[in-house]
């Protein structure tokens, strides 16, 4: 199964938005089901077969979420990221400004999915094959 030290290797990978696909491929071929990464702190629970949970704890001070989300700009500047032209804690960041909580990859679907503070849907993208 995997562990928390073959997360960070795959991820240590991921310069920009414009690498995520290759992540996700490489450590769905891991046994990585599904997982949720959390804005506030950077934590995030990685889930495989079983019941298996492996813990990535926080990577960061903790970040204050906006209680308003703005979905329509979230999308240009998720868009921006995606292309390359932000790094991941700007990713952040800008995720906390415009209400992202969270984000959850179903790998079986091949989706991420954002979601605000309430718990409420802000995006779901299909993550394309590299």
């Amino acid at each position: 199964m995997f562990t928390v030290e073959h997360i960070k290797a795959a991820h240590s990978k991921v310069k920009s938005g414009a690498d995520f696909p290759s992540y996700i491929q490489e450590i769905k071929t891991l046994g990585v089901t599904h997982y949720e990464a959390y804005v506030t702190d950077g934590h995030i629970n990685y889930h495989g077969a079983n019941n298996y949970t492996a813990k990535v704890p926080a990577k960061y001070d903790s970040l204050t979420i906006n209680d308003t989300p703005n979905g329509e700009q979230f999308k240009v500047e998720l868009l921006a990221h995606q292309q390359g032209k932000t790094d991941f804690l700007t990713f952040i960041k800008m995720c906390a400004t415009f209400g992202i909580e969270k984000w959850a990859v179903c790998m079986d679907k091949m989706t991420c999915t954002y979601y605000d503070l309430a718990g409420n849907e802000i995006l779901t993208e299909t993550i394309p094959v590299p």
